[in-house]
């Protein structure tokens, strides 16, 4: 059966829900989230299965915002969601089953309901980088199923907070 894309949603390009008077935010600090690779990680080869690196980074990402004050899960019962609408990954070299490493990530950018974060996968001294990424959510207000035009009070205030620390 094809699906036709007429029938599919269609969310317009991000760059065209960044209100020109939105909230704007960079944080320069990498929130640091540690990873030891396991059986389930690999693939056959026992190379982290390219898959497993997007589930770290999400890992990552929802114990930053928690670090933060954001408490996902307290999100969604307000009524919004933040699904990733642009992901991109470069691989720089396999990890392997047995190693280590540290899942980092940072708010990149806060424009309106546009977050960006940067995601960089290293070994623990920061010598060997393995995979880097980008990844854009947006805010979604789960009852109409729409793009929010501002991010939730309580997330604005935290991430103000986070702009003036």
């Amino acid at each position: 059966m094809s699906v036709s894309s007429q029938s599919q949603p269609q969310l317009p390009p991000t760059g065209a829900i960044t209100p020109k008077t939105a909230l704007k935010a960079t944080t320069e600090q990498w929130f640091e989230y540690p990873i030891k690779v396991q059986p389930h990680h690999t693939d056959y080869s026992g190379a982290v299965w390219h898959g497993t690196y997007l589930t770290w980074m999400e890992s990552a990402r929802v114990d930053y915002w928690q670090s933060m004050g954001i408490d996902f899960a307290e999100l969604v019962k307000l009524g919004c969601d933040l699904p990733v609408v642009e992901l991109s990954l470069r691989y720089h070299q396999a990890i392997r089953l047995g190693q280590e490493i540290i899942v980092k990530t940072r708010m990149n950018e806060i424009a309106g309901v546009r977050l960006n974060f940067d995601y960089r996968i290293d070994s623990p001294n920061a010598k060997e980088l393995y995979v880097s990424g980008k990844v854009t959510l947006v805010a979604i207000d789960l009852e109409k199923g729409k793009i929010m035009r501002q991010l939730p009070p309580a997330v604005q205030d935290i991430l103000v907070k986070l702009i003036q620390s």
